[in-house]
C-alpha cells in the first residue's frame, strides 16, 4: 500500500506538470481551433531561460525560494514574449487560410525552434542549477515526499488556479471565452479579436515555461530536444480530458502523470512513453470529445 501512495504522489507532480504544457495546448485550439505543435519546445525554451539566468544571476551557489521565485518570473515573462512573436510572426497572417496551412506552420516553428536551440545552446544535455536545497519534509512508512515535490505541486496548483481566476473572473477572460464561442460575432461585438488570441499565447507560453523551470528542479538534464515527448504527452493530456476545455487540461494532466507512473512502477519503464499514445487511440475510438468536451457541430 505505501508503494501505491508513494507512486500517486510521484504521479500527481508530473501530472501537474503535463497539465502546465496541456493548458496552453486547449486555450490556443480554444480560441484558433489550431494545435500548436511548437508548444513542447516553447517549454525546452522556458528551461533554458531559466538555466541561464540563474547562472549569470549567481543563484546556483545559493539555493532560496526567492531565487527560484526570480527565475520562474524572468522565464514566464521571456517565453509569454516568444509565444506573442510566435502569434504575430507565423500564425496570424494565416488566419484565414483554412487548418491545413497553420498545422504546417506549427510544425515548421517546432523544428525551427529545436534547430535553433541546438545552434544556440549547443546539443550537449545541460544540468539545471540546484536552485532548492533537496529535503524530506514528510515521511510515513515507505512514504515520503520532498520538498522538491512539495514545491512544484504547489506552484502548479497556484498557475492553475490564476488561470482559472482569470478565464472566468476577469474581462479578458470573458473576451477570451467570446472569441472561443464565436469570434466573428465578438469582434462585431467589440471585442479585439487580436488581442485576445496573442494574450491567450502569452498566458498559455508563459504556463510552458514555468513547467520548464519545474522540471529543471525535478529532473535537472535538460536539452534543446526536451520538448518533444513532453509536448506531445502533454497534447494526450489535453485530448484526453476534452481539447478546448481549461479544466480539462488540468484533469487529463493529471491522470496521464498518475497513469504513467503506475506502469513505470508496476509494469516496465520500456512502456512509459507508449502508454500515452495508447491512450490517445483509445480516447479518439471510443470519445472523441475527451471527458470535458462537448460534441461541436460545423457549418458547411
Amino acid at each position: 500500500m505505501d508503494n501505491l501512495i508513494q507512486q500517486l504522489l510521484n504521479g500527481i507532480t508530473w501530472g501537474s506538470i503535463y497539465a502546465l504544457i496541456a493548458l496552453g495546448y486547449t486555450m490556443v485550439y480554444g480560441v484558433l481551433r489550431l494545435i500548436n505543435f511548437a508548444h513542447g519546445e516553447v517549454y525546452m525554451m522556458g528551461a533554458m531561460t531559466g538555466y541561464y539566468t540563474a547562472r549569470a544571476l549567481g543563484l546556483a551557489t545559493e539555493p532560496s525560494l526567492g531565487g527560484l521565485a526570480l527565475v520562474l518570473v524572468t522565464s514566464m515573462l521571456a517565453c509569454g514574449l516568444l509565444g506573442a512573436v510566435i502569434e504575430r510572426v507565423a500564425y496570424r497572417p494565416l488566419r484565414g487560410a483554412g487548418r491545413l496551412a497553420p498545422l504546417i506552420t506549427a510544425i515548421g516553428v517546432s523544428l525551427f525552434l529545436q534547430n535553433t536551440g541546438q545552434l544556440v545552446f549547443g546539443a550537449d544535455p545541460k544540468f539545471f542549477p540546484a536552485l532548492l536545497r533537496s529535503e524530506e519534509v514528510w515521511r510515513s512508512g515507505d512514504v515520503a515526499v520532498s520538498n522538491i515535490q512539495l514545491t512544484v505541486l504547489v506552484t502548479a496548483v497556484v498557475l492553475m488556479a490564476g488561470l482559472e481566476f482569470i478565464v472566468q473572473r476577469t474581462r479578458f477572460g470573458r473576451a477570451m471565452r467570446a472569441v472561443s464561442y464565436d469570434a466573428p460575432a465578438a469582434a462585431l461585438m467589440g471585442v479585439p479579436v487580436d488581442r485576445v488570441i496573442t494574450g491567450t499565447f502569452v498566458l498559455g507560453s508563459m504556463l510552458a515555461a514555468a513547467a520548464g523551470i519545474l522540471v529543471g528542479l525535478s529532473n535537472p538534464k535538460i536539452e534543446p530536444l526536451m520538448g518533444l515527448m513532453p509536448g506531445l504527452k502533454a497534447f494526450v493530456a489535453a485530448v484526453l480530458g476534452g481539447i478546448g476545455s481549461v479544466p480539462g487540461a488540468m484533469v487529463g494532466g493529471l491522470l496521464l502523470g498518475v497513469i504513467e507512473t503506475l506502469v513505470t512502477g508496476y509494469l516496465s519503464s520500456t512502456y512509459r512513453d507508449a502508454i500515452a499514445f495508447v491512450i490517445l487511440v483509445l480516447i479518439l475510438l471510443y470519445r472523441p470529445t475527451g471527458l470535458f468536451g462537448q460534441p461541436q457541430t460545423e457549418k458547411v
